[in-house]
């Protein structure tokens, strides 16, 4: 099954064209690991994908629905406010940074989306959240304040915030790239425990060994296109665009 249908995305900021037809789709249970420079247009197609950034031309298409898709007239129509806003509930973003509320607890961080957006009662879903902190391993964290809290600590809790909305796909954007060396594993592990149970993502990475053990395939963007795409190995091992192979050859 198609989670993600993207067909020529174009993005443009004032006159620089940050996305240049960018299509993909993504299929149910699939890793993918988006690569490339910094400012090739990785994170904002991510942006894009779940309306923090409007498309200038294409078509999304979330599990089957369309989100945005440009009419004969070349404009883009979105769904109306109430269907993008069910639609996008279906994807969890978790970013660089944390953006945790400092002055919730750990566990309220975790309810507060769930109880507000969907209804649902403060003690029916605590013990979700408490079954979320220690998927995570954090449950001795549950009433702590994200101050008293590590890097890692924090992406792990803004992770098991994003599955609390219960998404479909997941979305990472450079998702360790905030954090030390040393805690940067807390934080692909609980990843790779997510890849493991066959959760649909999308992740924006520096991190190329995650890459090439994790995604089932890998997407290298550069200067705003989709330059190669393959299974690790292939991309990793024998690409066959030059840019490819000069990116390579500085990260790793």
């Amino acid at each position: 099954m198609n989670m993600i249908k993207a067909i020529n995305i174009h993005k443009k900021f004032n006159n620089l064209e940050v996305l240049k037809g960018i299509s993909l789709q993504v299929n149910q249970g699939e890793v993918i690991a988006i690569i490339g420079p910094s400012g090739s247009g990785k994170s904002t197609f991510l942006r894009c994908l779940n309306r923090l950034e409007t498309i200038d031309q294409g078509t999304l298409e979330i599990q089957g629905d369309i989100l945005a898709d440009s009419g004969p007239d070349g404009q883009v129509r979105y769904a109306t406010e109430a269907e993008a806003r069910r639609i996008c509930r279906r994807m969890g973003m978790v970013f660089q940074q944390f953006n945790l509320f400092p002055h919730f607890t750990v566990l309220e961080n975790l309810i507060e989306a769930p109880l507000t957006v969907k209804g649902v009662k403060r003690e029916e879903f605590v013990p979700q959240a408490e079954e979320l902190l220690h998927k995570v391993g954090l449950a001795e964290k549950r009433d702590v304040y994200p101050s008293r809290l590590s890097g890692g600590q924090k992406q792990r809790v803004a992770i098991a915030r994003a599955l609390a909305m219960n998404p479909d796909i997941m979305l990472f954007d450079e998702p360790t790239s905030a954090l030390d060396p040393e805690l940067t594993g807390e934080v692909l592990k609980t990843m790779r425990k997510l890849a493991e149970e066959h959760m649909t993502m999308i992740v924006v990475t520096h991190e190329m060994a995650f890459a090439r053990e994790v995604a089932n395939r890998v997407i290298f963007m550069d200067n705003g296109e989709i330059v190669e795409q393959g299974d690790p190995e292939t991309v990793f091992g024998s690409p066959s665009q030059s840019r490819t192979k000069a990116f390579l050859q500085r990260v790793i």
